[in-house]
């Protein structure tokens, strides 16, 4: 019989947050809330673009107008990673890489840049629509990851960001 208790435990673990001036991001006074419907994306030019611009506004909305304008450059590219033996490939990798700059539109400064990448897989296996839908399908988990990383490093920056 174990005396672990996860009340006590997730209790004392709250109280010991708390103390350390632990704040959610997008609690009433988090400093992420400053994001919301703030940024302006710039306007996607193709799929792999507008998969990136729906998911950062589905996390932080749609700025309009907005205090600040999110510039992004995507670049793509496959590799193959699996061939047959009757030298067939049947999987690939898309590596994706998101170059992302967070200016201030009244100033025109850059306040944040960086870089996100990542890859995912699909099979090329099946007939030629099974092996479209499955690249792009890989295409649009890949944009979401790249999306998510961009939101996660703007939340935790958005502490240093002019209100």
């Amino acid at each position: 019989m174990s005396s672990f208790n996860r009340r006590v435990f997730l209790l004392s673990s709250a109280a010991a947050l708390a103390g350390c001036g632990f704040a959610p991001a997008y609690g009433p006074s988090g400093a992420a809330t400053r994001l919301q419907n703030t940024i302006l994306v710039d306007a996607p030019t193709g799929r792999p673009s507008y998969l990136l611009t729906r998911y950062i506004e589905e996390r932080l909305g749609r700025g309009s107008p907005g205090r600040y304008g999110l510039s992004y450059s995507i670049a793509l590219t496959q590799e193959a990673i699996a061939i047959s033996a009757n030298n067939v490939t049947t999987r690939y990798n898309i590596l994706g890489t998101v170059t992302y700059a967070l200016r201030d539109l009244q100033s025109g400064a850059v306040l944040l840049s960086g870089k996100a990448d990542s890859f995912t897989g699909y099979s090329a296996s099946g007939s030629t629509v099974a092996t479209q839908a499955a690249e792009r399908d890989a295409e649009a988990r890949l944009m979401t990851i790249l999306a998510e990383q961009i939101v996660t490093r703007l939340t935790a920056a958005s502490a240093s960001l002019p209100e």
